[in-house]
């Protein structure tokens, strides 16, 4: 885009426009041939990189843009998902890395929603899959036979990886029940059983493991797992033959995630503390023993995404709230630097710390030019096992930059704060992340930050779904409120949404509608819908599977019954869009119903 295309343009557009790139994937044994995700085009599509040469492809064209892609190890290929219209509902394609025709990769195997993929050296590779009629099912595909299916549950599972030599396949399931835990299981290619390792106990002790990846070496099934038994995330090492493990204690305070250095002999930590993330490299001996931390430098904010290459050097994805994303390398060089305008920067956040019924609440603040107090946006985060931090985000930079103050919570439910934190939302669900999100309206409104009567309850996701839920229990806090993709009839949602997410809402309240009706009744905004006195705006996806829009429906019914204001903008995509004018699109609608509706200071 030209200096004169630009001409006029407000900042808060340019960051959506300005080209991004995500952290490049590289293959392991072409470590030149690189992998990532471009909005250059306007909608967030795959391209091929080759490093030796600088040429970059653009490897997928669809309409509503691809984001899901894995590079072979060889470099010889490039897998990507296909669904339709952002449903998530397809099937894994392939193409060759310099460019070719599309195939699919197991044309076998019926479309269904994706839960994981592992490619192999030898060409193996393990592929995850889930539907409503079969649950949780993999397939084994070695070249030049048909996939042979190695697992099925009706509970939700998905690939964790495979070994170096392919012969090993790590498994993240939840056959106890506890969606928000997963136990792991290491099978062979024919889906005999190697071990076993659950921290779970049959759902009482309640904690999880995840998959952090083999060991990158030929003979060496070591398996990085991440783990909770300290109360939050921790690595550690399994060998599943011996059936070993060695504990990973670094003494960070934060949830600690690791992945490989490529010779395997030293492992590349992130660390996520206070809404901040840093990184270090850990040496791990032979038998398994970590020596002592060594800093791997980058700005204060957040790293999304690191990488350690065989030279040694890492490269990481960098960005705060105050300045756009970077990929970055240890090298003290811009790895990757898309063309075109670069985003404007932004205002820093700030730090809250305030007293809530479950304990302290993390909040980050930004702030308007001028003094307060300020119309202030609730911007909620989605998951609700995310959270918020210090990196760069258009949605929030555009209320800043229209005189709004913008509060983001990390509320109970969320991660980085430790394992009861993140759990303690079960059974009432919705009704204690409100709770937090109170304290820090009330904190907001005291400290001359933000004006009563101006504040607006926003967010996507499970944030619109609080947003809906909160106009609803708290009618007199919130003068506008603005729902993107929510869940808004909880006990529809259950039943017409993906079975990962039926399993997830299981187990966050107890069992099913039908078993536990009070509790999905206590948690559903359509519940409340009549104390809703916001004015209200929603959007939503027409092909969302994981908050489908029957559901949105049957509340915007009801506040059409009662003529309460509100407006509905339906697209037509999944659970948000890939395209970058679309996107521009749904904030600019946002902004300008919480002008209307705002009253005057």
């Amino acid at each position: 885009m030209t200096t004169t295309q630009t001409d006029g343009m407000p900042d808060w557009e340019k960051r959506f426009r300005a080209p991004r790139v995500s952290l490049p994937e590289w293959a392991e044994d072409a470590p030149d041939r690189s992998l990532f995700v471009s909005n250059a085009t306007g909608t967030f599509e795959l391209y091929a990189w080759d490093r030796a040469t600088g040429e970059q492809r653009q490897a997928t064209d669809r309409p509503h843009g691809t984001t899901d892609g894995v590079l072979a190890p060889d470099g010889e290929t490039i897998w990507w998902f296909s669904d339709t219209d952002g449903d998530e509902f397809g099937v894994w394609m392939r193409q060759p890395f310099g460019g070719g025709p599309d195939e699919p990769a197991a044309p076998a195997l019926a479309p269904s929603y994706p839960a994981g993929l592992a490619l192999g050296r030898d060409g193996t590779a393990v592929i995850g899959r889930s539907t409503d009629e079969e649950g949780s099912t993999l397939h084994v595909l070695r070249p030049g036979e048909e996939p042979r299916e190695i697992y099925r549950h009706q509970e939700s599972a998905g690939v964790g990886d495979l070994s170096d030599d392919g012969t090993l396949i790590a498994v993240e399931h939840t056959e106890h029940g506890d969606a928000m835990h997963s136990a792991l299981r290491v099978v062979r290619r024919d889906g005999s059983t190697v071990a076993e390792l659950d921290d779970s106990e049959g759902g009482t002790r309640e904690l999880g493991l995840t998959v952090l990846g083999f060991a990158p070496a030929p003979g060496d099934v070591r398996l990085l797992v991440g783990h909770q038994r300290r109360g939050r995330w921790e690595p550690m090492l399994w060998d599943p033959l011996s059936g070993r493990t060695t504990d990973l204690e670094l003494g960070l305070p934060g949830d600690v995630s690791a992945e490989w250095y490529p010779d395997a002999g030293a492992l590349l930590i992130v660390h996520s503390h206070q809404a901040r993330s840093e990184l270090y490299r850990c040496a791990i001996s032979a038998e398994g023993r970590p020596g002592p931390l060594e800093r791997v430098e980058t700005p204060a904010g957040s790293v999304s995404g690191a990488t350690a290459r065989p030279d040694g050097t890492v490269e990481y994805l960098w960005s705060s709230a105050a300045r756009p994303p970077q990929v970055r390398s240890t090298r003290g060089t811009v790895v990757l630097d898309p063309p075109g305008m670069t985003a404007p920067q932004s205002v820093p956040v700030e730090d809250a710390w305030v007293e809530g019924p479950g304990g302290t609440v993390h909040a980050l603040v930004q702030r308007p030019a001028g003094e307060g107090p300020f119309p202030t946006v609730f911007d909620v985060h989605g998951g609700p096992t995310w959270h918020d931090s210090d990196a760069f985000a258009a949605q929030p930079a555009a209320w800043v930059d229209h005189g709004f103050a913008v509060v983001r919570v990390n509320y109970r439910g969320s991660t980085g704060y430790g394992r009861e934190w993140t759990d303690a939302l079960k059974h009432r669900v919705g009704l204690i992340e409100l709770e937090d999100i109170a304290a820090v309206r009330e904190w907001a409104v005291s400290s001359g930050l933000a004006d009563p009567g101006r504040l607006v309850l926003a967010g996507g996701s499970w944030g619109g779904y609080l947003t809906l839920l909160g106009l609803g229990t708290q009618p007199e806090s919130w003068a506008v409120g603005l729902a993107a993709v929510p869940v808004a009839d909880y006990v529809t949602a259950y039943h017409d949404e993906m079975e990962a997410l039926k399993s997830m809402d299981r187990t966050l309240l107890g069992g099913t509608p039908e078993e536990v009706p009070e509790r999905y009744a206590a948690s559903s905004p359509l519940t409340y819908v009549d104390e809703v006195r916001a004015p209200v705006f929603i959007s939503a996806g027409v092909n969302d599977p994981r908050c489908p829009i029957r559901q949105v429906e049957n509340y915007v019914r009801r506040l059409e019954g009662r003529g309460h204001p509100h407006e509905v903008y339906r697209y037509d995509a999944g659970h948000g869009s890939l395209v970058v004018e679309e996107r521009i699109k749904q904030l600019r609608l946002e902004i300008e119903f919480a002008q209307r509706h705002l009253p005057r200071r």
